[in-house]
């Protein structure tokens, strides 16, 4: 049973899903969020084409290795990690290489591009790092959202 109600069928005509994770606003101390929460919340919406973890130049190998240990993609900046989470959420939405996208942060700077995705014809997914944790805009501008407990 899909819990955003919007999808039906099987495997093979399970809508793309393509997840960007911002990893120094989702993978905070604070927040406590599991990698697996995170891509689970994703793939409720169908199947997987892509997770992908964005961080700066200050992740430890230990967190690197953690998320390529369960199927993470990590994407290392050397800065800001917004831009290029941005910009490749764009290009998926463009280019049609997903039919959902997930964002998993809990920042309004991603507001623009789920908002892209949108007038696209992609369904967009918020996903948030639990309550205290939520962008409202965020949530708003996406088709969907979750939070995580």
């Amino acid at each position: 049973m899909n819990p955003l109600g919007w999808l039906s069928g099987g495997r093979d005509d399970e809508p793309r899903v393509a997840l960007f994770v911002d990893g120094p606003n989702v993978l905070r101390e604070e927040f406590d969020v599991d990698l697996d929460d995170v891509r689970e919340a994703a793939t409720a919406a169908g199947r997987p084409v892509t997770t992908r973890l964005y961080v700066d130049e200050h992740a430890t190998p230990k967190l690197i290795q953690a998320a390529e240990a369960r199927g993470f993609e990590v994407v290392v900046t050397s800065g800001d990690v917004d831009v290029k989470l941005a910009v490749d959420l764009t290009r998926f939405a463009v280019e049609e290489r997903a039919d959902v996208i997930a964002v998993a942060s809990r920042d309004t700077d991603f507001k623009p591009a789920v908002e892209t995705a949108n007038a696209c014809g992609l369904h967009t997914l918020a996903i948030a790092p639990g309550e205290h944790g939520r962008s409202d805009a965020l949530r708003n501008a996406a088709a969907e959202s979750v939070t995580l407990e």
